[in-house]
């Protein structure tokens, strides 16, 4: 069995892809043999569509999707603004994007999605492309969950990460429908925020260009920003050993790792951590940026 690992940043961190995959195809021996790379999410900046987090990549479309076909890795539009009305589905940009993807040739291209509407828009408009219902929507009681995994149109369900660790329920799943659980692993976010959904929707909002207030995160820790070292203190962490001792034996294969709106350098302690053998993480690193002259301060 093979964990598939969805990756973030695909218009946000294309320069540190375009160094990262040809090393990870080339030096396999360097990266646990149970891990593969499923897809890599994201959005360019000013899209209508966008949610989650504010896309902010400037890589040009065509050159994003011809680095994903080049290595057969599906490419995910992170078009999951929940708050999206009729008036904006005839959006030019967003259009020319699912239309451009969905001719992608060597893997399928996707849409992780967060509202009804847009789904029914696009399975009509674009039907070569697949479907990943958003965390987003914040589907924290299991009932609900288990019912989005039921949805045909769905290759994909991520759940809330305070779900990560369900396993009474999570367990007594159906083989099929485990496989379309796609955990997010290493979430930061408060394990108790009461504003989660509603932060999303401030993002929704933003990316529409409406003008409103600053949305109060009231996690005690919000000022210290995204720390790897917090986020595996998280009571929903899913780290490297999980998934090979837990997850995978009960039949999950597939984790999201978060961290689009991060820097590359901690991109690549994620793919560290969850993808690289410990006697060859400092191999990667030198491959990807760290020299023998490069002063940090």
């Amino acid at each position: 069995m093979k964990a598939f690992f969805h990756l973030p940043g695909l218009f946000e961190f294309y320069d540190f892809y375009h160094v990262f995959l040809p090393l990870y195809f080339s030096h396999r021996e360097y990266f646990y043999d149970f891990c593969e790379i499923s897809s890599i999410y994201g959005a360019p900046a000013g899209c209508l569509w966008g949610g989650g987090r504010m896309g902010s990549g400037e890589a040009r479309p065509a050159d994003v999707l011809a680095l994903t076909e080049a290595f057969g890795i599906s490419a995910h539009l992170t078009f999951s603004n929940s708050l999206l009305r009729k008036e904006h589905l005839q959006d030019p940009k967003c259009n020319a994007l699912c239309a451009m993807f969905e001719k992608s040739r060597q893997a399928r291209s996707g849409v992780i999605i967060g509202s009804d509407l847009l789904l029914a828009y696009l399975m009509e408009r674009y039907p070569g492309l697949c479907f990943v219902s958003s965390t987003t929507k914040v589907l924290t009681d299991f009932d609900a969950f288990e019912k989005e995994l039921s949805r045909e149109e769905f290759l994909f369900v991520v759940p809330d990460f305070r779900l990560n660790k369900a396993f009474d329920r999570l367990n007594a799943l159906p083989e099929s429908l485990k496989k379309k659980v796609e955990f997010l692993c290493n979430e930061c976010c408060w394990f108790d925020c009461p504003g989660r959904k509603a932060c999303y929707e401030h993002v929704s909002r933003k990316n529409l260009g409406e003008d409103c207030p600053d949305f109060a995160c009231l996690s005690p820790s919000a000022q210290r920003g995204y720390r790897f070292s917090d986020a595996m203190r998280n009571p929903g962490f899913i780290g490297i050993r999980d998934i090979q001792e837990t997850y995978m034996p009960a039949g999950f294969s597939q984790f999201k790792i978060e961290g689009r709106n991060l820097g590359s350098a901690l991109l690549l302690e994620f793919l560290l951590h969850y993808m690289t053998k410990p006697e060859y993480q400092l191999k990667v690193r030198e491959e990807t940026y760290l020299d023998s002259m490069l002063d940090l301060f």
